[in-house]
Order: structure tokens, then sequence, then C-alpha cells
């Protein structure tokens, strides 16, 4: 079976982008732990196992395609915000990036007419809408609350009901 390189490329980067994301909400989540949250460091701890099980989903298409999956290294991720707001924001931000190259893959795949990696993707686009909302209802969640101590601690509690589901798994 012959896998097209261009999009083993650009499946590859993604992979690699993936892993990065996956640092950065263990970075967010040690973060939250440091400062006392444990409920929105379970929520990072969270994405970042959801991270980790988006690269490999990717990495295993790439094999199971004949393809060659390939691992680069990770640069670093930032490990200090201003608040819990600015650790948020930040994460929708990247969520957006995220979704822009998911967008890129998905093209490339139809451009070089590889209707099964576009189909596969679609997963990823669905997931995709999903982050961003799930951190836009957060930031929404902080606006409300703002410097509101109690509440916070509330929405701390509430986060730390999250748990990690593999939803590559059923998918």
């Amino acid at each position: 079976m012959r896998f097209n390189k261009n999009v083993q490329d650009i499946l590859n980067k993604q992979v690699n982008a993936e892993f990065w994301s996956a640092n950065l909400y263990l970075s967010m989540s040690s973060y939250f732990a440091q400062k006392g949250y444990a409920g929105f460091a379970n929520w990072m701890r969270v994405q970042y196992q959801e991270e980790m099980s988006h690269a490999l989903k990717i990495f295993d298409y790439i094999i199971s395609r004949g393809g060659e999956a390939k691992v680069e290294p990770i640069a670093a991720v930032e490990s200090n915000w201003k608040n819990i707001q600015a650790v948020f924001d930040s994460t929708y931000e990247h969520e957006c990036k995220v979704t822009d190259m998911i967008h890129n893959c998905y093209e490339v795949a139809l451009k070089e007419r590889d209707h099964a990696t576009a189909n596969m993707l679609q997963w990823f686009i669905d997931e995709q809408a999903e982050e961003e909302e799930a951190a836009l209802a957060i930031i929404d969640q902080l606006k409300l609350v703002g410097d509101n101590g109690a509440a916070i601690y509330m929405l701390d509690k509430e986060l730390a009901t999250r748990v990690f589901v593999d939803a590559t798994k059923t998918a």
C-alpha cells in the first residue's frame, strides 16, 4: 500500500504538535497544582491525556496506511502564567491554532485525493469544535465569578470531577 508522502509529512507534523500540546497541558496542570488548585490541575491533566491519545491515533493511522510515523524532539512549553484566566485564554488560543492545523491536514488530504485520511480527520475536526467550546465555557465561568474566592473554589471542585475517557477508541 502506498501512502502519499505529502499526507504522511503533514500528519507527522500533526502528531508532534499533539505531543507538544500534551506537554503544554501537563505544564498547566503543574502550574495549577503548585497554586493549590487541584481541580484545575486535574482538568489540565485530562487535557494532557486527551492530547496524547490524539497523537497516538494519528501515529497509529500513519502506520496502518503503510507510512512511517516519525517522532521529533518536542520544543519547550510555557510554564508560568499570570493567573487562572490567562491559562484558559492561552488554552483557547492554542485550541484555535490546533483547529487551523487540523484543517490544513484535511486540505492536504483532499488535495492529494486521500479520502480515507480526510475521513479520519473529520473526527478531529469535530473534536476541535468541542475543545474550543470547552475552553470558552470555562472562560465564561471565570469571567462570571471574577475574583470571588468562594466561586473559584466551587469551580475548582467541579473541574476535579472530570475523568479521562479515550474517545479515540470509540471513533
